[in-house]
């Protein structure tokens, strides 16, 4: 996380959307109610593709959630 101090913000939200286009042109192209290799740790089940995404998107919410407190702090505005 700190290498990313280093880097421009321009840089990072490029690599960002790299990322996302990719995952994007995954989550697209199987089923979502494909198992994958992984197993759940609590019940060894498979863990379905459907899982794995709206696991990705609750981590998503939820850092974006602690930029906009962080952003809070910084300029005091809120509601944004």
């Amino acid at each position: 996380m700190r290498r990313g101090l280093e880097r421009p913000l321009a840089e990072l939200l490029d690599d960002y959307a790299t990322q996302a286009a990719h995952t994007d042109e995954i989550a697209a192209s199987r089923d979502w109610d494909a198992e994958s290799v992984a197993k759940d740790g609590d019940t060894g089940k498979p863990i379905a593709l459907r899982y794995i995404i709206t696991h990705l998107i609750e981590e998503t919410a939820r850092h974006n959630g602690h930029l906009d407190i962080l952003r809070e702090l910084a300029d005091g505005a809120r509601g944004r």
